[in-house]
């Protein structure tokens, strides 16, 4: 996932296999609710926040959809590529980052919750969220994605 590919993202077919191919083999169901919604869906339409990270050493965002757009108060070129652990605020990044080690270990956390800050400075709480290592079909991973349900 290279910055040069990073702005297709949102509607490419084989990051959205990647997405939604790791989700299932990982978490045991499906992360689109209906077989047939694409990347477009997916990106627009999802009730739901979804976001991915890269392997950097300093993880960047490759991928936030509409939802998480919203939740997060950042438009898609302003999300993508900036370092995920602006995501958290410094006092709340020590749990992120177990968090992440505990994904990287284990394949998946469900259950998550934990506090972010939007641009504005504003926080908000995340409650059920899903935190999974990208994994490609050859075993590689690619980076790690979670998702969240947005409320009002």
């Amino acid at each position: 996932m290279d910055e040069g590919v990073r702005v297709t993202l949102r509607d490419d077919g084989e990051f959205f296999a990647l997405l939604t191919g790791s989700f299932r083999r990982l978490v045991g169901r499906p992360l689109v609710p209906e077989p047939g919604l694409g990347p477009d869906w997916l990106y627009g339409q999802a009730p739901f926040a979804v976001l991915a990270h890269d392997t950097s050493p300093d993880p960047l965002f490759v991928y936030a959809n509409r939802a998480a757009q919203a939740a997060f108060g950042y438009d898609w070129d302003e999300i993508v590529g900036l370092p995920s652990r602006f995501s958290a605020e410094a006092p709340e990044r020590a749990k992120r980052q177990r968090l992440l080690d505990a994904v990287a270990r284990d394949g998946f956390v469900a259950d998550y919750r934990g506090l972010r800050i939007a641009k504005s400075g504003r926080r908000f709480p995340i409650g059920d969220g899903i935190v999974w290592q990208l994994v490609d079909e050859a075993g590689r991973v690619r980076g790690q994605a979670a998702t969240f349900p947005v409320t009002g």
